[in-house]
């Protein structure tokens, strides 16, 4: 029997109006290049870690900004009304999960990039590491137990 308590992980906004805790491993932590991402982080790329909803506890209050991707998945990015950092994404193609941005972690070193996605809208001058998995879209992909 494992009795080990599950990681948790804690993280807020540049301004401290919203906290978060999320509990467990991720399902898998991927950069993407798309370009609602690119605007959304006014950078290359967003780095976010995917958890189940289940395992997260809000405090604060976020504001949403919405639009239909181009698979026809309705993409929520959730914020801090005051300061603007992007606190997390979800996607109704995995309804089960959410998506952290990873800089809004307090200990963001321990996550390891495993995929880069959407890398055809990659700028030249954003580096992609070449040691992970590259997909130039969205890949078929989901979690095993998403519901």
């Amino acid at each position: 029997m494992n009795n080990k308590t599950p990681q948790v992980y804690q993280g807020r906004c540049q301004c401290g109006d919203v906290s978060y805790e999320v509990e467990g491993k991720p399902e898998v932590v991927a950069h993407c290049y798309c370009q609602e991402c690119q605007r959304g982080s006014g950078g290359g790329h967003t780095t976010g870690a995917m958890f189940r909803v289940d395992s997260f506890h809000l405090t604060g209050q976020v504001s949403k900004y919405e639009y239909i991707s181009d698979n026809g998945n309705k993409v929520s990015r959730f914020f801090c009304p005051r300061c603007g950092s992007p606190i997390f994404g979800q996607n109704s193609g995995m309804g089960a999960y959410l998506t952290i941005t990873l800089g809004t972690l307090k200990k963001s070193s321990d996550f390891k990039p495993e995929v880069a996605i959407f890398t055809r809208n990659r700028k030249k001058w954003d580096i992609v590491d070449k040691t992970i998995l590259m997909f130039e879209a969205q890949p078929n992909w989901k979690p095993d137990d998403d519901t």
